[in-house]
């Protein structure tokens, strides 16, 4: 027997898998998103997707243009934005899903401009915090009290700035229509 291949890749999020990307979030994070929050994945497009691991859906990411921020807050400039949730069912991590997803992401951000990603990480999940440290992301933030009924409460403020994603790439590195061509990805 030859050794078989595992097949990796990004699908739409739909009103016939929505149920599906419920019911993930369900297993995989410790906050619950109302029925509003699924409705405008449907809408989202390209900032939400399913991830699938040899055809079944083991992971998603959902994203939005950030809002401006409030007066009183850190300063921005630019656009950036913010992934609301990115995850994958803990059988199937350490199979680069998860980076497979944030690709998703960056190559969207450096397509349309954005000028930095961002998101919050509860303060003791040690493993998304190393995650998104060995992909050039900061903590900017501390935000006190962000989750309402787990703990601890509260959450680091992360960020990655674009310019050296655009940087590399114009020192011969992928451009943004290879790196959304090479989503799909065979291992």
């Amino acid at each position: 027997m030859g050794i078989s291949k595992v097949q990796t890749e990004l699908g739409i999020i739909t009103k016939h898998n929505l149920k599906m990307v419920k019911r993930l979030n369900q297993v995989i994070f410790p906050v619950s998103y109302n029925d509003q929050f699924y409705q405008d994945l449907l809408k989202a497009g390209e900032m939400a997707k399913l991830a699938y691991y040899n055809d079944l859906a083991v992971g998603a990411v959902c994203c939005r243009q950030e809002t401006p921020a409030p007066p009183g807050t850190l300063p921005v400039e630019g656009r950036r934005l913010y992934i609301m949730t990115l995850g994958c069912l803990a059988p199937y991590r350490r199979h680069k899903i998860g980076t497979l997803l944030l690709d998703h992401v960056l190559a969207i951000c450096q397509k349309d401009g954005y000028t930095a990603v961002v998101l919050h990480v509860q303060v003791n999940n040690e493993a998304a915090l190393a995650f998104y440290k060995a992909h050039g992301f900061e903590i900017i933030d501390r935000t006190e009290q962000y989750y309402k009924r787990i703990e601890p409460a509260d959450a680091f403020l992360l960020e990655k700035k674009m310019a050296a994603l655009a940087t590399a790439t114009a020192d011969g590195g992928s451009t943004v229509d290879e790196k959304l061509s090479k989503l799909k990805v065979s291992n």
